[in-house]
């Protein structure tokens, strides 16, 4: 995926996103918003898995994170409109991704249950869609979360809420 920036005088930059999986010695040192700073930022590099679908972070601060995704022939079932599981996969991430930049380093979390409910197709060319989270309540051990998909003209494609669970280091 090519990444579009602004240069001081204009002129349009491209910037090419690395995929791949961090190493522990990258992350280590890192709270959870710094590692999603340094993926949206493309300092690290980003999900494989946002690669295979098409989405990527794009926004992210303190118990909030954003992601924004273009749809396509390569997302559809066999009824002809973008799977569920796509816009399901983009509220467990973005709801992950809001829950991760709440913990401090060392800490990380993994998701326990993500229900969605699904308001309006989704079809293939609906064109870009962003799906924002937050945070709802943050325990030492559980954090649940909140997220809705939207589509280009601001109507709720999808929404859901998440569980996830606070792993400590080394355990």
């Amino acid at each position: 995926m090519t990444e579009t920036t602004a240069s001081p005088t204009g002129a349009t930059a491209y910037k090419e996103r690395r995929y791949g999986v961090a190493t522990h010695a990258e992350l280590a040192p890192l709270t959870g918003l710094e590692m999603l700073e340094a993926v949206r930022d493309g300092r690290l590099p980003a999900p494989p898995i946002s690669q295979a679908l098409g989405f990527d972070l794009v926004a992210v601060e303190a118990g909030r994170a954003v992601f924004e995704g273009e749809t396509g022939a390569h997302l559809l079932n066999p009824a002809g409109t973008v799977h569920g599981d796509w816009a399901l996969t983009l509220i467990d991430s973005a709801a992950a991704c809001a829950a991760h930049s709440a913990l401090p380093v060392g800490q990380v979390q993994t998701t326990v249950e993500t229900k969605a409910n699904f308001t309006r197709p989704i079809l293939v060319d609906t064109g870009r869609v962003r799906c924002e989270a937050w945070i709802v309540s943050q325990g030492r051990t559980l954090i649940t979360t909140e997220a809705r998909v939207t589509g280009p003209d601001g109507r709720i494609l999808a929404h859901g809420t998440s569980t996830l669970m606070v792993l400590k280091p080394g355990g």
